[in-house]
Order: C-alpha cells, then structure tokens, then sequence
C-alpha cells in the first residue's frame, strides 16, 4: 500500500512539474533564430527613426484651452448637471 501511494505522489509531482514547466514555454523548439542580422537591425533603427520624426509633426494632445473657455465648459458642465436633477 506504501509503495502505491509513493508511486502516485511521484506521478502527481511530474506532472504539475511538466505542466509549470509547458506554461512558461520551455521545452518548446523555437522557430525563429534568436539573433537578428546587421541589415535587420539598420532596418529597424531606420522605421523607428521615421515613427518618431513623423510622431513630431503631428501634435498628440489637443491644444490647452483658455481660461475663458474653461470657464464656459464649467459653467456648461453645471448646467447641464442642474438639468439632471430635475
């Protein structure tokens, strides 16, 4: 009876071993070579280089607004609150 429940506590032991092991992606062949070629990577650089110079033409954030606007979207926003109430 011992040795039955020593050989399943092994088998359960390889087997969650087997599975941490699957779910962090060892033990699989990698398709693709590890390293990238000199011309890949002047490729790379030369994309990224022009992502960023076209990313400075154009503005990401809206422009700031004026105090007076500001003023006139609180007050808006308070209206409109006001109005849900009702």
């Amino acid at each position: 009876m011992k040795t039955w429940a020593l050989f399943l506590a092994l088998a359960l032991a390889a087997g969650s071993a087997a599975a941490q092991q699957r779910d962090r992606g060892e033990g699989k062949a990698r398709a693709a070579p590890q390293g990238m070629s000199k011309d890949q990577r002047q490729r790379m650089r030369d994309d990224m280089r022009d992502v960023y110079r076209e990313r400075g033409q154009r503005p990401d954030r809206p422009r700031q607004m004026s105090p007076e606007e500001r003023e006139k979207l609180r007050r808006d926003i308070q209206d409109a609150n006001r109005d849900l109430r009702r």
